[in-house]
Parts: C-alpha cells; structure tokens; sequence
C-alpha cells in the first residue's frame, strides 16, 4: 500500500482521553489508514512531526455562522485554530427553516447572532438550505441544528404566547422534516423570544417528535443567573419525559452573587441525574464573556411582537418607565444589567454610522458620553438601531469556568457569533488554541483530557460516528502542533486575529494548513443525521 501522506514520528493523542503515545499516521483516500510503525511504509508526501502532537481535527458542536459560512474567506479563523468540523444552528436560532410570512421577521432577529441571512442561502426548509451549503467551497464540515425557536416563529410569529393545536402542528411537522432533511437534532433557546413563552408543559408538547429518539436537544437555558438551578431542573424533566438525551449549551453562572455555589451544585445535580437514567451532559466556553443581542437586557415578555414592535414601545415613555421598575428589581429573568452592572455590558456591533463610536463601548461609558441615565442610554440605542445591536458582556468567574472544564464529561465549544459589521468576540478566532494556551499549559486540564473535549466528546454528542477519534477508518481530520506553540492572537479590542500555532490541519485527508499557511483546499462537507 502507498499511502497519500504519513506523518512520521509525532505523539498521537487520539481523542479517547488515553494517554497520548509515539507513532506514525497513514492516510489514505480522505481516511485514516493506519496508526502505528510506518517505518517501511511509503507516501506519495510524508511529513516529520517528531516532537509534535498529532490529534483528530477539532470540533466545535457550538458555532452561529449560519448565513457567515457564505461570505468570502469563511473558514480561516476556524482552521487556524484547529477546527475541522463546526456546528450551527444553535440556541433555537437557526435559519432554516424559515420561510412564509414571519420570514423577515425572523432575518431581522438572527441578523446580530448569524450574520445577515440573504435569499440565496434558500432557508425555506432544512433541506433547501443545506443544498444551498453543499453548493459553496467550504473550508471546514459543517452540521446543523434546527432551531426551536425558529420553528416557533414560523409557526406562530414573535407575537402569540399560547399556542394552538394549528401552531404545534406545524411545529411538529418543522421539527420532522428538519430532521428528515439531515438536521443533527434541535436547538432551544429558552431564554429568548418565542421560546421563552412556553411553560415546561408545553415546551415537551412541541418536542413530542423526538419522543425516545436518541435525538440530542442542545438548549440554552431559560435562565443562567439566580434562576439556573431552577432552570436546570426543567431540562432534567424534559429529558427525562422525552426519553432523548440533552446538552446544556454553555453553562455557567451569571452574577456574583451566583459565583462559586450554583456551578458545583449543577454539576453534581446532572450527575445524579444521569444516574437516574437521564442522558444529560453540558458544554462550555473558556471565556469569563459571553456575547448576544442587547435586547436580551430587557424582560423577554418585551419581545412579544417582534422588534418593530419593541423599537416603538422603547420611545414610549410609559413602557419605558414600566420595563425600567422590572430591570430594577426582577429577578424571574435574566436580568443582566443587575446581576453584573453596566459597566460590563459592551455595545459590541451596530448598525448606523452615527453610532459606531459607542462599539467596543460598555453602556456605563456611553451613558457618560451621553450625560444620561444607562437604562435611557440602553433603551434609546435599542429604538435607534430597530434592536439590531449585539453586546458582549462579562458574566462569570473564572474559579466557575474551570470547575466546568475540569468535569470529564464537559465538551468545549465557543458560541461563536458572527455579526455582519462592529466589533466580534475573541473566541470566534481564538477558542481552541486558548483551551490549551490557558488551561493546559497552567496544569487545569491534561492534554489527553482537553483534546477529548474538542474532539471525542463532541463528536459522541452529535453521533458524529467518523470524526473525534485518531484510528483507522476514521476521517482524516487531523492537526500537527506543538503546545508550546499555541497562541490566541485576538483580544476584546482587537478580535479579528487568526490564532497561531497550528502547523498542519488536514480535512478530508489534504492539507488546508500546511506548514502553518494556509492552501487553497476546500474540502469540507456537510454533515447530515444518519437515519436509522
């Protein structure tokens, strides 16, 4: 046998979590082909990677770049730190499916998560809309999720709380022929407008498709803050009545007051629960800062409507005075402005020229600019933009983030957002490379373990049975760094970065990094739900 390549002498950790051992890696027609001694083997290319970790590609199950995967040049930042496979579609944000009389409505909603969706990406149907992916070079695999949210708004739009028999008809009818059109489960977004109006009750209802499916349901919690525990609660009893396993997206505990008690308590909780039958496990990102829309400051009952809606009742004096008493106060949502101040609340992206001096600004130092008061500083940006303003806001303790990666069943992912203009998070170009910068080269995490959870775990999560493992038959998703040598490149001010330190990433068995520049290789595919 002649392989295609062999990479001769490195240190292969292989995504099992084992210990990592010498040997050489065979690769042959996209596949691995061997591990082991290739000493007498030959390669039309062979590569020296002694002193090297060869490792399966990296994967993020956690990515927004459903309408960012069409711009020109998609894939860099994610090859450069190492990721082969993402997945999209996340916290009940999808864009597809989406179509019929909601349809702007929804694009309007997405736009400061996902990147603008546009016509072209044909997002009528899941089916349509992965066509349309398979249609563009892609540099990287690509999966999705189908949103729960999204499917809420098609049915039913951003105004209705109560849902009929009509509406969870079509919501049924979405979330199966999603899945039937290559959907690798369903999202949820329970803190966000529609979902946020189902009861428990009635969230199972809409999820009665994936009744004992073995189909995962990701979810990003109802709350994250004071209401965490509560809300980890409800996902262990949708798990348990659906039978079907669940990935808390993200976890963490928002606000000091929160910091080091709810973290431990929510990991021991999910591992009773699993115990008890329950498949639940979580993800998390290495980053004190999460990012989403600014609108998600205010009570989600403001989002009843849509965003036209809400952009004219902000000018209103008297619901401004109304949403201000319950920000105040309110403990029943996520209430970020209390739990962690203005001052860690970043406008990170908006729309018009006028007010591109406030990006990269917390709305404490806007407000000063301003000489108003933060929550008039907050709701005249929202009504000025039509609520098209992204934010990053710095939420958690790092003693928490650490705890959450240091639990063997913890995935690592990004939540990476990407927003059309302005200002994005670091962890969009930087992540992965900080997972092993930050928290293995500072002894939080062994190598074996941190590589198993961007690569074996994740790929067990989303039954993604050929990636996440470095053994024969496996795809040749593979990438050649040295430790050392990793570097997150991005910051807060400046996050558009390529991390550094990958010398070799293959896809598909070719190089897409090679010698740490990037080739003209476009090898990546999209990856659809096996039926069985």
């Amino acid at each position: 046998m002649i392989f295609d390549w062999i990479l001769r002498g490195g240190t292969v950790i292989d995504g099992s979590g084992k210990e990592g051992f010498l040997a050489d890696v065979g690769i042959l027609d996209g596949k691995i082909a061997a591990v082991g001694d290739l000493s007498g083997a030959q390669a039309e290319e062979t590569l020296d990677v002694t002193g090297r970790l060869v490792t399966p590609g990296f994967i993020d199950i956690h990515r927004h770049a459903d309408a960012a995967l069409f711009r020109e040049g998609f894939g860099n930042a994610e090859l450069f730190q190492g990721l082969t496979t993402i997945v999209n579609g996340n916290c009940g944000l999808s864009i597809a499916p989406s179509g019929g009389a909601f349809q702007t409505d929804i694009f309007d909603y997405l736009t400061p998560v996902t990147g603008r969706p546009e016509k072209r990406m044909r997002t009528e149907s899941m089916g349509s809309y992965l066509q349309a992916v398979k249609e563009q070079k892609l540099a990287v695999n690509i999966g999705m999720l189908t949103g729960g949210g999204t499917m809420r708004a098609q049915a039913a739009g951003f105004g209705v709380q109560r849902l009929d028999d009509v509406h969870y008809r079509r919501i049924h009818a979405a979330i199966e022929q999603a899945l039937a059109d290559g959907a690798l489960g369903v999202s949820l977004g329970l803190g966000y407008a529609p979902e946020c109006f189902y009861t428990t009750e009635e969230l199972i209802r809409a999820l009665a498709p994936l009744q004992n499916s073995g189909i995962p349901i990701t979810v990003h919690m109802r709350q994250e803050g004071s209401g965490v525990e509560a809300a980890l609660e409800e996902m262990i009893a949708v798990g348990k009545a659906l039978h079907t396993p669940v990935e808390i997206s993200h976890l963490k505990s928002i606000g000091k007051e929160n910091w080091h008690r709810s973290t431990p308590n929510m990991l021991r909780r999910m591992a009773r629960a699993r115990e008890n039958g329950v498949e639940i496990f979580c993800d998390a990102y290495p980053y004190t800062a999460g990012s989403t829309q600014l609108i998600h400051i205010l009570p989600p009952e403001c989002q009843e409507g849509g965003l036209d809606a809400l952009s004219e009742n902000l000018r209103k004096p008297s619901f401004r005075a109304q949403i201000r008493r319950r920000m105040e106060t309110g403990s029943d949502f996520e209430n970020i402005s209390l739990l962690v101040g203005w001052e860690n609340i970043v406008a990170s992206s908006v729309t018009r020229p006028e007010n591109k001096i406030y990006e990269g600004r917390s709305i404490a130092e806007i407000a000063a600019m301003q000489q108003k008061d933060p929550f008039d500083c907050a709701f005249d940006l929202l009504a000025d933009e039509r609520c098209a303003v992204s934010m990053i806001d710095f939420i958690t303790a790092e003693e928490d983030i650490a705890a959450i990666l240091q639990d063997d069943t913890t995935c690592v992912i990004s939540d990476a957002t990407y927003p059309t203009e302005g200002l994005v998070h670091p962890r969009v170009y930087g992540t992965f490379v900080r997972l092993f910068e930050r928290y293995v080269r500072a002894g939080v995490l062994p190598v074996c373990k941190a590589v198993q959870k961007v690569t074996g775990l994740p790929a067990a999560r989303l039954r993604l049975s050929v990636k996440g493992r470095l053994q024969p038959g496996m795809d040749a998703d593979i990438n050649v760094f040295a430790l050392e040598g990793l570097h997150e490149a991005g910051t807060y001010q400046e996050p558009r970065q390529l991390a550094q330190g990958m010398e070799h990433v293959f896809v598909a068995g070719e190089p897409a990094i090679l010698h740490g520049k990037r080739r003209p290789s476009f090898c990546g595919k999209v990856l659809e739900r096996v039926k069985f």
